[in-house]
């Protein structure tokens, strides 16, 4: 390790590098460009990966949506083109046979009416729902709760609204909660106000009642509008998807190759689309950084060789003069393993400040295309360690070149 510390080694590299400066900053941009490139490859996809999962928000991402549409073909005495709508019934039915698999499953009912409270109005989405739905899409609450199954039990006329809904129909002065609004020529009692949603939102601004208060204000019985069903982890959303339609057309005599019938939305099977993208998008970053990374180390190993072809002369004089062999290769390595570490260290920099305005640019607001694009210390470490790791690997060749050159044939070359 002495040679690390000696003077005269570092001297020499200095002059080897002062020798050739523009072909020393072709090898140096060279190298830098590989791990900058990895560094700001790494960190967009992870801004995007970020930006994905913000979309997402608290949304159960396996879950499918169901809803029913008019039959396609005629089955068991019924004609094409025959309406229908799920019912409670259907609820009851999957839980018992999908229990394994579904987590969470939520029937839905839903319309249109205008909200009034004192002398503002406005027409907004009414929905009748069971708290599960909270579960499925978290609501953030700003005031208040959500509902709960004391309001279902009781028929309670309760409802948590959007805070635009709060904006449009309460004066800034008033606090909302305990306050009542009409919906339907009925009055319901205000029990929580939720932020809107900047993320995947189904509903938009809506009232929310008990499922039980809806159908009996509307008359409903044991119809259903759709229903949100949430699989367990681990579960195969796309054939739970299938098995849910197969008995659904069961219960409602629909043919089996009936496609039109129920209307469904696979939101688990779209993410995984989404999911593969990212995971081929990252193994593109890598693939293109590492082969870029290592095109710069090999750029050193050629500017050295060509640095020893040059230098022939000095280290024959050198070799006559006592220097070893050891020492000769040492310092060469010495001096692809600086290299590298310099433009190692430039890359990483340049890569951080890139990365910083990125994020600046692009990764603030509620359209942010990339969230906080960065890239793990531990993967930073590694790819510069790996840099400096094939540096001196590299620079072993050219390194051989100068100790192979005998000192009489160096002198009248």
């Amino acid at each position: 390790m002495k040679f690390l510390f000696d003077s005269d080694t570092w001297q020499e590299i200095y002059g080897s590098i002062r020798k050739n400066k523009i072909r020393t900053l072709i090898t140096i941009i060279g190298v830098l460009w590989g791990i900058f490139l990895l560094i700001v490859l790494l960190g967009a996809a992870r801004g995007m990966e970020n930006g994905f999962n913000k979309l997402f928000g608290n949304f159960a991402t396996n879950s499918v949506f169901v809803w029913t549409q008019s039959t396609d073909i005629p089955f068991k005495g019924f004609q094409k083109g025959r309406r229908f709508n799920l019912n409670t019934n259907d609820i009851k039915a999957l839980k018992s046979e999908y229990s394994k698999e579904i987590k969470f499953l939520a029937p839905r009912n839903q319309t249109n009416n205008l909200v009034i409270h004192n002398f503002k109005s406005g027409n907004f989405k009414v929905s009748g729902d069971y708290p599960v739905l909270d579960k499925i899409q978290k609501k953030k609450l700003i005031y208040g709760r959500f509902l709960n199954v004391n309001d279902i039990i009781s028929n309670s006329k309760v409802t948590a609204i959007s805070e635009d809904m709060y904006k449009q129909l309460f004066d800034k002065d008033v606090f909302p909660i305990g306050e009542y609004i009409k919906i339907n020529a009925i009055n319901y009692k205000v029990i929580g106000i939720y932020e809107p949603s900047n993320t995947i939102d189904i509903d938009g601004d809506t009232a929310y009642i008990p499922f039980t208060t809806f159908k009996k204000v509307y008359n409903k019985a044991n119809k259903i509008d759709w229903m949100m069903i949430t699989a367990h982890e681990g579960t195969d959303i796309t054939q739970m998807e299938k098995d849910i339609l197969r008995t659904l057309k069961s219960l409602h005599k629909v043919h089996p190759d009936d496609k039109r019938a129920f209307g469904s939305a696979n939101l688990g099977e779209n993410i995984g689309k989404i999911t593969g993208f990212l995971i081929g998008m990252q193994f593109l970053t890598w693939f293109v950084g590492l082969a870029t990374l290592i095109a710069g180390v090999f750029a050193i190993g050629n500017i050295l060789l060509i640095t020893v072809k040059e230098r022939t002369k000095e280290i024959g004089i050198r070799r006559a003069i006592g220097a070893t062999p050891k020492s000769i290769r040492q310092q060469v390595i010495l001096e692809s393993v600086f290299l590298t570490t310099i433009a190692g260290m430039l890359g990483v920099v340049f890569g951080a400040l890139v990365l910083f305005f990125i994020d600046r640019a692009l990764g603030v607001g509620p359209d942010a295309v990339l969230i906080n694009p960065t890239v793990n210390i531990p993967i930073i470490m590694i790819a510069f360690v790996t840099l400096v790791v094939l540096g001196t690997l590299i620079g072993i060749i050219p390194a051989h070149m100068a100790t192979v050159v005998k000192p009489i044939e160096a002198l009248r070359e």
